[in-house]
């Protein structure tokens, strides 16, 4: 029998309730639970080793988030019908979970720890990312695992200009602002989202609300705790320590890595010149353990020192940082690495940029395509297509090293995303009927290709003739803080990442923020240091866009010469099949006629048709030939017409695509015609009047003769008299 489960709810506002629950599934978890809102449950669970694997030196901690079909009632696509690997949309939900949760574990703790969410039911309202951090924090609350904190995650929009947490999957269609954030009782932990240029004080704002709500839901899950039985955490294995050899290499290399780390090098010479100091350690405990010549250290000390080195190496850099205000390439904190940027590099895509800062450099590349293009992105509730693709690649060789190529990971599915939805902000919608593709390849990385992205892929598109309205740039930032001081760090490096108490990404616009990514790990970071960083932020945004407009100031006003030419025109829905033909017949001879694609879809009661073609005067031609189709013939009218066959009573014409109609031989010509041989043949262009229809028939009669000249009228001369 099982036994009876555990429940916890809550309100997180307007009525809107929230169930957690634990012990009824996965029970041999070492912690399960289920949270429910409406229709849609998800279920956590967290599994840990006992002791970390022996040699191990860094925590392994696995994160998945995966929807199943039959949540939602739906069998997959796929041609194995079954769930297979996640996709982008569940990695980047994974990650964004996996960010929260890495800062609340212990240093010293190094056993693997894995952490499934899993959608088991789908509600097409709710949102069920915004649930899914607090499932995977209550799931490790309840269990032994040894976490220091609880954590949740919500999202915020301001919808009509009211904040709302956690809207529904409608209400956010009509949100200018969107964050989704993650926080202890005490601390912000993780922001990511866009918004339509919004201010650092409108972030700031968000931020408040949205930690709001995050406390509600960690009281919540600490009286679940309580009332699961209040289980306490498990001991572990901790890392060996010698304090000895600690105080040997911090004699051995802090100066020597002061020296390096104010030096102003490249990023390998100050790489070969610290494996040089890490070397030269190695030697030295050789003979200061009275090792002979020959032997090496004993396996477990050199990895110990090499620990103990990089570790003194964080702090001797962080301290140069907060006391001499001095970088490791010599800058001040808040200068941008010298910038270089080309637009219309390669001749053959339809938009490309060079974007290189410093030592970071991104290829962007546009491809324009048809709504064929577009891309299908599914979830257990929906099925959405975008018509703007962003790729981002990040090959080894960029960084100098040597790895297997295995497809985009993680890290690159995150990244790219940062830099989709920064620049979508300025996509064109509307009348723009291209789909998208914008990709970029990472040549050279040492801080920051995410933001080179942005920046290369803001470029390009102008490049290509997309019309942004205003570029959008991105700058990486970092902090450090300690003992009361802080610096905040303007387009960081590599080496200077992983120093950071934050590191955070903002992208935007001259007039406003468009995307962020934070990671905060310090402990009770004040809110004024946060509008500091964001300042400071803005001010490098605004550097690097000064240089991109002195690039290119603004969208090309045609596409390249060989992309495809478009048209976007609305038509009225009765004309759709007029358009299209009996069995596709009429858009087939257009489409073969012209050279062009044509596409036809039926939104809000209209006909939108986009028409695609290399070349210009194609999609003239189809354009017109559609207008043709959908005019209505007015009386009194001129057009161009082709004489289509001749009948001994006339001659029948089409005037308008689709449309034709009869000229009598008595309105050929002012002349009384007996027959129209010589004057008129198949094929013939004549210019038409159409004079009226036909009351019965509804037949279209046209006139040529109105439109020539009318002669004069000659009177016969009187004849003379007899005699005279």
């Amino acid at each position: 029998m099982l036994t009876q489960p555990i429940r916890k709810t809550f309100d997180i506002g307007d009525g809107r309730q929230i169930t957690i629950e634990t012990g009824r599934l996965a029970r041999q978890a070492d912690g399960a639970v289920t949270v429910t809102m409406g229709n849609n449950i998800l279920l956590a669970t967290v599994v840990a080793s006992k002791e970390p694997r022996e040699g191990q030196d860094f925590f392994p901690l696995t994160v998945d988030y995966q929807e199943k079909f039959a949540s939602a009632g739906r069998i997959p696509g796929s041609f194995f019908k079954r769930e297979g690997r996640l996709n982008d949309y569940e990695v980047l939900i994974s990650r964004l979970i996996d960010r929260a949760l890495r800062p609340l574990f212990p240093e010293d703790y190094l056993c693997d720890v894995q952490v499934l969410i899993t959608l088991i039911s789908s509600d097409k309202e709710i949102m069920p990312d915004s649930m899914a951090c607090l499932a995977a924090s209550a799931a490790l609350a309840i269990s032994d695992v040894p976490i220091q904190e609880v954590i949740s995650e919500v999202r915020v929009a301001r919808i009509d200009g009211k904040f709302k947490v956690n809207p529904d999957r409608t209400e956010l269609s009509n949100a200018d602002l969107e964050f989704i954030i993650a926080a202890t009782e005490k601390n912000i932990m993780m922001v990511e989202g866009q918004a339509s240029e919004c201010s650092e004080e409108d972030l700031i704002q968000a931020l408040e609300i949205a930690h709001n709500a995050i406390r509600l839901q960690i009281r919540a899950q600490k009286d679940l705790w309580e009332m699961a039985g209040s289980k306490a955490k498990r001991d572990y294995t901790k890392p060996e320590q010698n304090e000895e050899l600690k105080a040997k290499v911090k004699s051995f290399t802090e100066a020597k890595i002061y020296e390096v780390s104010k030096g102003a090098l490249s990023k390998h010479e100050r790489s070969d010149k610290f494996d040089e100091i890490k070397e030269a350690l190695i030697e030295n405990l050789r003979k200061e353990y009275n090792i002979a010549e020959g032997e090496g250290l004993d396996s477990k000390v050199e990895k110990l020192a090499k620990k103990y080195y990089h570790d003194q190496q964080y702090y001797t850099v962080r301290d140069m940082i907060l006391n001499d205000r001095v970088r490791l390439d010599g800058r001040s904190l808040e200068d941008v690495r010298p910038l270089d940027m080309e637009v219309d590099i390669l001749p053959s895509p339809h938009g490309s940029a060079l974007f290189t800062r410093g030592e970071t450099q991104s290829l962007t590349t546009v491809t324009l395509g048809t709504p064929l293009d577009e891309l299908l992105i599914e979830s257990a509730a929906t099925s959405e297509y975008s018509k703007f693709i962003l790729h981002y690649n990040f090959p080894p060789f960029s960084t100098g090293e040597v790895k297997p190529m295995r497809g985009p990971g993680r890290r690159e599915v995150g990244h790219g995303n940062l830099a989709m939805r920064s620049l979508k902000q300025m996509m064109p919608g509307g009348d723009f009927a291209y789909t998208v593709r914008v990709v970029s390849d990472i040549l050279e990385s040492n801080g920051s290709s995410s933001m080179a992205t942005v920046c290369a892929g803001s470029l390009a598109l102008m490049d290509a003739g997309v019309p942004l309205p205003k570029h959008v740039s991105g700058v990486a930032m970092g902090l450090i803080t300690k003992d009361g001081k802080f610096a905040v760090l303007t387009d960081i490096l590599g080496d200077e990442d992983h120093l950071g108490d934050m590191d955070f990404k903002v992208t935007g616009t001259r007039d406003g923020i468009c995307g962020v990514q934070m990671d905060i790990k310090v402990d009770g970071l004040p809110m004024d240091v946060m509008r500091h960083a964001l300042e400071q932020a803005k001010r490098g945004r605004l550097h690097i866009l000064d240089a991109m407009y002195n690039c290119l100031a603004e969208a090309r006003s045609e596409v390249k010469p060989h992309a495809p030419r478009m048209v976007k025109m609305f038509i009225e829905r009765e004309f759709i099949g007029a358009v299209i033909g009996p069995g596709g017949k009429v858009i087939q001879e257009m489409q073969r006629e012209t050279g062009t694609t044509i596409n036809i879809e039926e939104k809000n009661n209209m006909g939108e048709v986009s028409v695609f073609g290399t070349n210009k005067e194609g999609v003239e031609r189809a354009e017109q030939w559609i207008k043709g189709i959908v005019a209505v013939p007015v009386v009194g009218d001129v057009y161009e017409s082709t004489v289509k066959s001749i009948m001994p009573f006339g001659a029948f014409v089409e005037f308008l695509p689709g449309k034709q109609g009869l000229v009598h031989i008595s309105e050929v010509s002012w002349k009384r015609l007996e027959t129209l041989e010589g004057i008129l043949k198949e094929g013939d262009k004549v210019k038409v009047k159409l004079i009226g229809t036909d009351p019965k028939s509804g037949k279209f009669k046209l006139s040529r003769k109105v439109l020539l000249p009318k002669p004069e009228r000659q009177d016969k001369p009187l004849d003379k008299p007899a005699g005279s």
